[in-house]
């Protein structure tokens, strides 16, 4: 029996592994944006909207060419990519609810697979496969993150942790294609990386059937549960099998308390129509516009800042690229901080649920202060300054998705989380298609848009001041209203 549970404790261990490599090789690969233009430049895509005004010289005298066009199309491509990797997510998340993980996870390794060939076959004189390329890499990689998500179940005790890494990882993985402009600058071409990456989906294949159930991972985790190619018996219930026989595990016993007590569960529309999701969502939206205008915009900033020195660029570029690989390791501590009265005794009438939202307006603001440093770093044409601007960004991006997700599961009823989820990420991606006009607008006017952006930025303070408005409010109905339990 032993050998039997060390055997499951086993293929647990390598899905968590194995699904950490996933998404940190391969899942938000979509994000390298900046170091993969490099390389594309170098190779002139879209080299035919550079135009030479005989009017602008660099460093050592020599003709620069006015390449604004090529930057707006590569700001384009990212622009309709990453707006497709959030509008899709409410749909992704649909997907992966009815047809389980197995027809996912197939479908996300097509997508991926077709982006990275597509890629492959490009050339400067069809650099518009680029579109429907990045495109499918986004879309295909936000689907393997949604499906490794779920691994967490297998270690309850470290659940959110466990799923705070896998964002960390997802954030990180944008590294990769810094690896393949270094590997271009060594003489390795674009086309072979990017068949190398299509040859990896082989390996995602592999671990679908091998370490991924076939619909999905169960949150009260049935004893010796299985999944896979199994060599012995195991219990391979299913999330909807193991909600019959034990019943919803949010549902608290009679025992436990008066059921005249318990709030009435929120309905969808009323979740949608509350201030705290409106707020929220102005919160996220400004702040993912921020990051998606300045990795859009980042390589014509660079060369903005560096007069047109190729080498510079190249070592700054690498210097974000390198930064982003500490995604992984900034996005627990946003965790750390909303779980920080976990060990603490609950206020006299305080409900868990109000302790953690309590909890939860600190990280709400130090990620809106984060945001707003980040945008004042950017607004200075300091080069050596953007080494710590990149801090700053990897920084607040992942306490922005960390915190996304962790006040929606704490502020509205579990069994809303996927719905309410997919459709701050669809609405927060419209709001996201703004960033290409403001390309268009920096290249005349780049101080402007950057001030402007900091003013637009301190809105998002309103959600956490709202926060903590609503906590002071329900703690003083607490004082004074004892024998009455407040509710959201």
């Amino acid at each position: 029996m032993q050998g039997t549970v060390a055997g499951y404790s086993l293929r647990y261990w390598l899905t968590l592994i194995t699904g950490l490599l996933e998404c940190l090789l391969f899942a938000g690969l979509v994000f390298g944006h900046a170091s993969l233009v490099f390389v594309l430049k170098k190779e002139e895509y879209f080299g035919w909207l550079c135009v030479d005004t005989n009017s602008t010289t660099d460093s050592k005298g020599e003709h620069l060419l006015n390449c604004s066009g090529q930057d707006e199309q590569f700001s384009l491509v990212f622009t309709v990519a990453s707006f497709l990797n959030n509008f899709l997510t409410l749909l992704n998340g649909y997907i992966f609810d009815h047809f389980g993980t197995r027809m996912t996870r197939l479908l996300a390794i097509a997508l991926f697979s077709g982006g990275t060939l597509l890629v492959a076959l490009s050339s400067p004189e069809f650099s518009h496969l680029l579109y429907p390329a990045l495109s499918l890499l986004a879309v295909g990689g936000v689907l393997l993150l949604i499906t490794n998500m779920q691994v967490g179940n297998l270690f309850p005790a470290h659940r959110s942790t466990i799923i705070t890494f896998y964002n960390g990882a997802f954030d990180s993985s944008s590294a990769v294609l810094l690896i393949v402009k270094i590997l271009y600058e060594q003489g390795i071409s674009l086309h072979t990386s990017f068949i190398f990456l299509t040859v990896c989906s082989s390996i995602h294949v592999a671990r679908t059937f091998l370490l991924m159930p076939k619909t999905h991972i169960p949150y009260t985790l049935p004893e010796n549960y299985t999944y896979g190619t199994n060599c012995g018996k195991g219990n391979t219930d299913t999330v909807e099998e193991t909600e019959m026989k034990e019943g919803p595990p949010t549902q608290e016993s009679p025992e436990t308390e008066n059921t005249s007590l318990a709030p009435e569960v929120q309905s969808f529309g009323s979740c949608v129509n509350s201030r705290f999701f409106i707020f929220h969502l102005v919160w996220l939206s400004i702040m993912q516009l921020r990051h998606y205008f300045f990795i859009g915009t980042l390589n014509s900033m660079l060369n903005r800042l560096a007069d047109g020195d190729s080498n510079l660029v190249s070592q700054y570029t690498n210097a974000f690229a390198i930064t982003q690989l500490c995604g992984i390791l900034c996005a627990p501590w946003n965790g750390l901080i909303m779980d920080r009265h976990k060990k603490k005794p609950l206020a006299p009438g305080e409900t868990e649920q109000e302790a953690d939202l309590r909890s939860s307006y600190l990280s709400l603001l130090l990620t809106a202060l984060q945001c707003l440093f980040f945008s004042v770093c950017t607004s200075i044409a300091f080069l050596p300054l953007q080494y710590f601007t990149f801090v700053l960004q990897v920084l607040n991006r992942s306490f922005l998705y960390g915190g996304n997700a962790a006040f929606l599961s704490i502020a509205f009823p579990a069994c809303h989380f996927g719905k309410l989820y997919g459709l701050v990420m669809a609405v927060s991606a419209g709001v996201s298609v703004l960033q290409y006009p403001l390309v268009s607008v920096v290249r005349e006017y780049p101080f402007y848009v950057d001030i402007g952006l900091i003013f637009l930025t301190l809105l998002a303070f309103i959600h956490p001041t709202n926060v903590f408005i609503h906590c002071r409010k329900q703690a003083r109905l607490r004082k004074e209203h004892p024998e009455t339990r407040a509710r959201l």
